[in-house]
């Protein structure tokens, strides 16, 4: 390790903030114009920078509780429900009491310490207790210890790191744009060419749920190379990699096995999130989802993906939330009186010649994230030990090639 590197607690190299949250039964507190983040703002969020979340407050409503304003620059970093979720606030924000955020004195970079803290994450939930919920408090956030560099070798790793995120942002903008003119070509489409309408249950080969997959397979076995995906995997539906490992038995992996064009659809927690698979999968899914096999002969797979994407199914799995009070539970067979419309085969087969490469650009990003996050999180721990001399790491080389280039110190 460099010699210049040293050693600090956060707390006497930054002011550590929690926060609050307004009153709700006053409505001249909400609405306003001041960002207020929650971590539910956080759940599933992939950028660095955030500069607003679901709900505004106002000047006085920020008078009246325990938020703070928090400059450009703070490093928001959740401290219950759950612990670990980051982002640097792109603009001045406030936030509710589930955070602890760290406002780093002159000479610190912000974004340096965006990735100390991601590659320490474990051991920062680790740190957590609470009878309710986990939770760390300011006080162990402040207590926090690292070996750090002087600020212009903190920007150079923020700056190798920072290009990776950088295609990684611009690759999910592409897609999500890619995303909406798919989604617009469908809607337009059905709206013109409609031929009649027809339910989930007339359209698929079986629908079932994993409920016997995850009976038998509740562990996590990194050896098996085979995944399981779970509700909580679907926020980012498309990042296989992302899911997680399971043991499984074979006659439950060739039972279960995610295949080329099966539709997966949660029935529980984040209700209807679905996604459809575009090559045969070494994975099993468990009891929150339901999995539909498509009659390619009545309608074509990404179709109906497609229609599961619309405002219309949204409204349809609304409905089941509104007539409970307790976690909503989709049986199969509300999915499968699901009615919509549909073109004639020709028709289908016209509009899919448009959507396909649509659909293959986006998977062809998506590969590409993969492959970047993968770099970036070799190169994090080395960097953040000093291991890696950032000086010698061709930033042009990491994000065009699979081969790392760098040299040891």
């Amino acid at each position: 390790m460099q010699k210049q590197w040293n050693k600090i607690k956060l707390g006497d190299i930054s002011e550590v903030i929690g926060g609050g949250t307004p009153s709700t039964k006053n409505y001249d507190f909400w609405n306003g114009d001041i960002p207020w983040l929650t971590p539910k703002d956080l759940s599933g969020y992939n950028n660095r920078y955030i500069s607003r979340g679901e709900r505004n407050i106002t000047k006085l409503g920020l008078q009246n509780s325990s938020a703070r304003m928090l400059p450009k620059g703070t490093v928001l970093l959740t401290s219950r429900a759950p612990i670990g979720y980051l982002a640097i606030a792109e603009n001045d924000v406030c936030t509710n009491q589930g955070f602890k955020s760290i406002i780093l004195k002159d000479g610190y970079c912000p974004e340096f310490f965006y990735y100390l803290l991601k590659n320490n994450i474990d051991y920062i939930i680790g740190m957590g207790s609470g009878s309710t919920f986990a939770e760390i408090s300011g006080t162990q956030v402040k207590n926090l210890e690292f070996t750090v560099p002087p600020l212009d070798i903190q920007k150079k790793v923020a700056g190798v790191l920072g290009a990776l995120d950088d295609k990684i942002e611009l690759n999910n903008k592409i897609n999500n744009n890619l995303e909406q003119q798919a989604q617009a070509l469908y809607v337009n489409n059905i709206e013109l060419y409609k031929e009649r309408n027809i339910k989930v249950e007339d359209i698929i080969i079986t629908a079932n749920t994993g409920a016997d997959a995850i009976q038998k397979a509740p562990i996590v076995d990194y050896d098996t190379g085979v995944k399981c995906v779970r509700v909580g995997d679907m926020s980012n539906k498309r990042s296989y990699s992302d899911w997680g490992y399971a043991k499984v038995t074979d006659d439950v992996f060739s039972q279960y096995q995610l295949k080329k064009d099966d539709i997966i659809v949660t029935r529980t927690a984040s209700l209807g999130l679905n996604t459809i698979i575009s090559k045969n999968l070494d994975a099993v899914y468990n009891n929150g989802l339901i999995r539909l096999t498509i009659n390619k002969d009545v309608i074509i797979p990404l179709l109906v993906y497609r229609q599961l994407q619309t405002d219309d199914f949204k409204n349809y799995i609304s409905k089941i939330e509104g007539e409970t009070s307790v976690r909503p539970n989709m049986k199969i067979n509300y999915l499968l009186q699901y009615s919509f419309a549909v073109m004639n085969k020709e028709k289908q087969k016209e509009l899919i010649n448009v959507l396909e490469p649509l659909w293959n650009k986006q998977e062809q990003l998506i590969e590409e994230n993969t492959r970047l996050a993968t770099i970036r999180d070799a190169l994090l721990p080395k960097f953040m030990s000093g291991e890696i001399d950032v000086s010698n790491v061709d930033i042009s080389a990491l994000t065009s090639t699979d081969k790392l280039s760098f040299t040891k110190d």
